[in-house]
């Protein structure tokens, strides 16, 4: 029972800085382009990681269930996973290099999965599924659908989406009555998901209340517009204060869907290791009462486990990840407002899809995805490629990496008998 309970704090400890290390694809646009201060901005993306982690459980069941054979967990190979996963992480925010947490852990779990089965690759799970089709390739099981594909996808989708919004967002500029009616719409797309993931609400429901409210936000968006032309029109000064206010909503929603796929990612593990503690082995059998809540006979994601971890992620988010933010929000491409509110937005809405799939994105590379896409719509060479290209390596690596550390963690681990 103690190792288990250890590695329930090691699990803990990979959130917290899954937090600070992630902190930076939630704020960096907004700390860059002057939306918010950096303090204004861990403070807002700590409540919304805390309530977006809150929400769903999903990506928890791919990362508990879906990717390796449960039957080769055990506290031993989870405590390596995370180990790995740890290392790889603090190596990468010491240099100040956005990977992805995400793949970490998901690394070190195929590798110390691997390792237990003796090197057998069928302890991986690559797709499962008797009727897998392109529609439905996404929703099965496994690392191909779960992993591999979407590593590929996401980014591309956040640059070529960011890319078209941007450039949407430029000619809205030039007919600037439209404005206000499109962010109110942006503003009930968003509101939508939100209320969705808390109350569970069908997308069309309360749909009047919603549209209320967009009316409301866009009637008041226009009348200052209409104050702004009187006294003078409508500068490149204003358009830029327009968007940090925008900004608000964008990095909120950015936020949230961070919290409700990444902090899921750490639940799965600890429901699997619960799981694997109670079925099957005898980590429990002398479980006091007041530990009776440790017992897992099912998986799943217990009420207490979605809390700790939306606590957990909410404070690493609060502590802040600066060398990180630099390189996503300033090294990379020079932003304004309106470049940092089309990447938040795109980077949420991506990730808030795949979330609903149960797809354990990588937030990072949708948001550098999305950063790289909304500088290219200034010039391709206002993007610094070489920075990016350093970004790129890491992701190539990550899952490598990881899992070559988390085998060599759980080889040595059973070689010592543990």
């Amino acid at each position: 029972m103690t190792l288990v309970l250890c590695v329930v704090l090691i699990a803990l400890a990979f959130e917290y800085i899954n937090g600070f290390h992630d902190t930076a694809n939630a704020i960096a646009t907004s700390i860059a382009t002057k939306a918010l201060t950096p303090t204004q901005a861990i403070l807002l993306s700590a409540l919304w990681n805390l309530i977006g982690a809150l929400m769903g459980t999903a990506v928890a069941k791919t990362i508990g269930s879906g990717l390796v054979d449960t039957n080769l967990i055990s506290p031993t190979t989870v405590a390596c996973a995370l180990a790995s996963g740890i290392i790889w992480n603090l190596f990468t925010w010491y240099i100040g290099l956005p990977s992805s947490s995400s793949h970490a852990l998901i690394g070190g779990l195929c590798g110390a999965a691997l390792a237990s089965a003796s090197g057998d690759w069928q302890a991986i799970i690559w797709l499962k599924g008797t009727s897998v089709t392109p529609l439905s390739f996404f929703k099965a099981s496994g690392v191909l659908p779960k992993v591999i594909a979407p590593m590929f996808i996401a980014p591309l989708a956040g640059l070529l989406i960011a890319y078209g919004l941007a450039g949407f967002l430029y000619a809205l500029l030039r007919m600037l009555i439209l404005l206000p009616i499109v962010f109110a719409a942006a503003f009930s797309f968003g509101l939508t998901f939100i209320l969705h993931g808390i109350t569970r609400w069908p997308p069309a429901d309360h749909l009047l209340v919603k549209l209320g409210l967009a009316a409301l936000i866009a009637a008041l968006l226009f009348w200052r517009q209409v104050r702004l032309h009187k006294t003078g029109g409508l500068t490149t000064g204003h358009v830029n204060a327009e968007f940090r206010w925008y900004q608000l909503a964008s990095a909120s929603w950015m936020s949230y869907a961070h919290g409700l796929n990444d902090a899921q990612k750490t639940m799965g593990i600890i429901a699997l290791l619960l799981f694997t503690a109670t079925t099957k082995s005898d980590a429990f059998k002398d479980l006091p009462g007041w530990l009776e809540f440790l017992r897992t006979p099912q998986f799943e994601v217990a009420t207490w486990i979605k809390v700790v971890c939306a606590v957990t992620i909410a404070a690493g988010t609060a502590a802040g990840g600066w060398r990180i933010i630099k390189t996503l929000g300033k090294n990379m491409v020079k932003l304004q407002p309106v470049h940092g509110f089309a990447a938040q937005t795109t980077a949420a809405g991506v990730i808030e899809f795949a979330s609903a799939l149960g797809v354990p994105l990588s937030t990072t590379h949708v948001i550098s995805g999305s950063i790289m896409g909304v500088g290219a719509t200034k010039r391709l060479n206002a993007v610094k490629w070489t920075v990016a290209e350093r970004m790129i390596w890491a992701w190539v690596l990550t899952i490598p990496i990881c899992g070559g550390l988390a085998f060599i963690f759980t080889w040595i681990a059973h070689t010592m008998g543990l």
